[in-house]
């Protein structure tokens, strides 16, 4: 692959969380004697980068938004005078009316598009700021595109190749098995996860732990029940900057051995001796829940992959996807009220009486899909007609990547050879892993097991009997065809199929077929040689020969409260007393105005009118107290904190004029 890149040819490289795909794009870099361009989308990442890349005696430099003017215009210099071996940039960087036409004077040697699944909105990490990629790179071409991902199915795969304009990229797609991580599924009511969390990590071998907790909340009322008896640490993206960057470098360092912690964390991570990565709640994807996976067992020692689910989580994710992907009917009612005349947008959700949220997430959907255009002076007129069938397409996508998670975890066949299928990994020899929950049932961390009840048993001698005299049916099938939906339901009939698997007394594979031009997924089972042999013998030994699955049933006594292991922004940061001054909020407006047409994007991707009014209120006078407005993380923080408060402070001091800070 490296021989690829440096005879000037385009890839597409995927490849695991830590298995050393920077080496892919700095070797042919350095061999192609000129300046690689990296465009990374995390400034932590970037940093590290650039350190470890110095430290071997490289010439590494960085742009972004926590450098100021004065060094960045320094590190322009250098690019231009051929000084650079690696120059490191954020995607919006690309955005900043002349940076682009300035890299092009001098043409990078490479170019290196790191977390390329952002670019796709197949992927589970969608950025729309990535998609402007493709518009931008052919300015800088000849230089070859090294696409590099952890996490991309075949169709994600396609998109970032078409989006990056490189149809012709070989791709190396191989390295998804991991050998040294047992990975377990576990199905447990929210309110024994807590518990089963203890037992896992109380093995000392079993730490450093990363627990993925769903919600902020979540994340911090689990590390508190777990600071009694461990030292913890929670990370989210309520946390300031500089509470994120105490709380890493702890982990990091051995202070804290475990963190428990939302999705925020992960990206650019790199710490080796992570011996367990639990999950307390069903992930988003497949693809996420890998990623998030990898970052166990990096230096190759046993570690051990747990995850905790039940129906509820489910419930959980179609409730955050109804809230941020609204009906079709509703981008097509603001679509239909433009036309070739550009309007405001205020206006605009005035006259459709739409409400000021639901007004914005429709738009920025409707923008992503090219259904409306949004100039420099943010006002709307009206795009292409083709927005509904893709838009449809996306949110058929995210209701799929949430299917496939839950059958994922309701699976019955080798939990990594699953995953190796799931990202076809070119290289892989389909082996089971011996090490999962369902190749090695009984060395499971979490999740009991106990022998057949007596009703299960005469279900599974059904099912046995039922198979002996067909060929494969679909399970769907072999349900309704065999038993009562009020004595075995489709959940525990699934429960004990699954249980008849992993004793290799039936076989599970999938199957599909095409209808209404869409593909229908489901499972075939058949009867092994060990399930023929076993009904021969008369069933004999069959209920203590096949484990079912069984949550703890221990309930340890509620433990001791500990003090947060997290600092929150505090309320008295806020000086308002929940009235909003029109001119601070005219203030703040036209900031988020100059900084959107700056960038060449609309204004609801700087700050949406529910977090501009919420900054308005609360006028903080620090990047904590900006964390605290809902809505407001650390990436803005990272961003525009400084500018917004600087703003603020012009807004209360009589007779000044607020500062329109550019980034």
């Amino acid at each position: 692959m490296c021989r690829t890149a440096a005879t000037g040819k385009d890839l597409l490289l995927v490849m695991p969380t830590g298995a050393g795909k920077s080496l892919c794009y700095q070797i042919p870099g350095l061999a192609r004697q000129d300046t690689t361009l990296v465009i990374s989308p995390l400034l932590a990442l970037i940093e590290d980068q650039v350190a470890k890349l110095r430290e071997k005696g490289f010439k590494a430099e960085r742009i972004h938004s926590g450098r100021d003017r004065e060094s960045s215009r320094q590190v322009c210099t250098e690019y231009l005078k051929g000084e650079l071996d690696f120059l490191f940039i954020a995607p919006e960087r690309l955005a900043v009316p002349g940076f682009l036409e300035m890299l092009a004077r001098r043409k990078p040697a490479l170019i290196a598009v790191d977390e390329a699944h952002c670019i796709s909105q197949w992927g589970h990490d969608f950025r729309p700021e990535y998609r402007m990629l493709g518009q931008r790179l052919p300015l800088l071409r000849p230089a070859p595109i090294i696409a590099l991902t952890a996490t991309a199915t075949p169709k994600v795969q396609d998109d970032i190749c078409q989006q990056l304009g490189m149809p012709q990229a070989q791709r190396f797609i191989h390295g998804f098995r991991r050998t040294n991580i047992a990975i377990e599924v576990a199905e447990l009511n929210p309110g024994e996860r807590t518990d089963a969390v203890h037992k896992l990590i109380s093995p000392p071998e079993r730490r450093p732990a990363i627990i993925y907790a769903p919600t902020r909340k979540k994340a911090e009322e689990t590390a508190e029940d777990l600071a009694r008896d461990f030292t913890v640490e929670t990370y989210h993206a309520g946390l300031s900057a500089k509470e994120r960057d105490r709380v890493q470098t702890a982990f990091l360092g051995g202070k804290a051995d475990v963190i428990v912690a939302t999705i925020a964390f992960g990206m650019g991570i790199d710490k080796a001796d992570v011996r367990t990565v639990a999950h307390i709640s069903l992930p988003a994807s497949v693809e996420g829940y890998y990623q998030e996976i990898g970052r166990a067992g990096r230096d190759g020692k046993e570690s051990r992959a747990v995850l905790m689910y039940s129906f509820i989580d489910r419930k959980t994710h179609e409730f955050f996807y109804e809230r941020d992907y609204p009906k079709p009917e509703i981008l097509d009612q603001i679509f239909s009220a433009t036309g070739e005349v550009s309007q405001d947008q205020e206006e605009l959700q005035h006259r459709l009486k739409m409400d000021a949220d639901t007004f914005a997430k429709a738009l920025e959907k409707l923008w992503i899909q090219g259904g409306v255009l949004i100039d420099a002076d943010q006002r709307v007129t009206r795009g292409q007609l083709t927005w509904m069938a893709a838009y449809v397409s996306h949110c058929n996508h995210r209701k799929a990547q949430l299917e496939l998670i839950t059958k994922f975890a309701g699976g019955q066949s080798c939990r990594m050879l699953s995953l190796v299928n799931y990202f076809g990994d070119q290289a892989d020899g389909g082996k089971v892993c011996g090490i999962c929950d369902f190749c090695a049932p009984q060395a499971v961390s979490v999740g009991l097991t106990r022998s057949l009840h007596s009703d299960e048993e005469f279900a599974a001698g059904t099912i046995l009997r039922a198979l002996s005299d067909s060929e494969s049916p679909a399970t769907g099938r072999l349900h309704r065809e065999h038993f009562n939906e009020k004595e075995v339901d489709r959940r525990n009939f699934e429960r004990i199929l699954g249980a008849l698997a992993r004793a290799r007394l039936v076989n599970l594979f999938d199957d599909s077929f095409s209808k209404d031009g869409q593909t229908i997924r489901y499972q075939r089972v058949s009867i092994s040689i060990d399930g023929l042999a076993l009904l021969r013998s008369g069933l004999s030994g069959l209920a203590a020969s096949v484990q079912i699955p069984e949550g703890p049933t221990l309930k340890s006594a509620s433990r001791s409260k500990k003090t947060k292991t997290i600092r929150r922004a505090k309320s008295a940061d806020s000086t308002a007393g929940g009235e909003v001054s029109p001119r601070m909020v005219e203030a703040l407006k036209a900031w988020r105005l100059a900084q959107a047409r700056s960038k060449r994007v609309p204004a609801f991707r700087i700050l949406t009118d529910r977090v501009l009014l919420g900054i308005a209120e609360a006028s903080p006078t620090s990047n904590d107290g900006l964390m605290a407005v809902h809505g407001f993380g650390p990436k803005l923080a990272e961003k525009y904190g400084s500018a917004i408060i600087s703003i603020i402070d012009s807004v209360r001091t009589p007779g000044q004029r607020p500062a329109l800070r550019l980034e």
